[in-house]
């Protein structure tokens, strides 16, 4: 089996009109969201062996914090192929995953995500900032995870704990 929690960055902060939308950093909320929605993971016993996440500021900063909950701090990769990816492109880089890998958590940007989400296990849903899905797949390598061996675990939300 292998297991792959997908989350969206935290809230970003639009307050500086200058900076590139890959600089763009957290707000307050997503600087409360990001370690809170870790510690719940933690708590759940949701864990992974390593983190995949957009090099984009408000990913990076959210999987760093999540990692610093889960003990994962030294275990992030950042991959400059999620930022902006489609649902399609992300899709071929878990499928590229190292099969060494069990459980993996991926850390991107909408509308990409939300498309992955669909067609992986048919849940058409917006994913909200610092959402966190988790799936599961009945096959041994990466490559052959599809919509046909998924099943979902969980989809939670920091607003779903208010």
């Amino acid at each position: 089996m292998k297991k792959l929690t997908i989350i969206r960055h935290a809230k970003s902060n639009w307050d500086n009109t200058s900076l590139s939308d890959f600089e763009r950093p957290l707000n307050k909320r997503g600087e409360r969201d990001a370690p809170f929605m870790g510690k719940k993971l933690y708590e759940n016993g949701v864990r992974a062996e390593v983190i995949f996440s957009s090099p984009a500021k408000r990913a990076k900063t959210t999987a760093k914090l999540f990692a610093k909950e889960l003990g994962l701090s030294k275990k992030i990769v950042y991959d400059e192929k999620i930022y902006e990816a489609s649902g399609a492109t992300l899709y071929e880089i878990i499928k590229n995953f190292d099969d060494k890998y069990q459980s993996i958590m991926l850390f991107g940007h909408n509308p990409g995500l939300n498309t992955l989400l669909d067609f992986l296990v048919d849940v058409y849903d917006n994913i909200p900032t610092c959402g966190v899905i988790e799936i599961e797949f009945a096959c041994q390598i990466w490559s052959q995870v599809s919509a046909q061996n998924s099943k979902l675990l969980s989809f939670t939300y920091p607003k779903k704990y208010q």
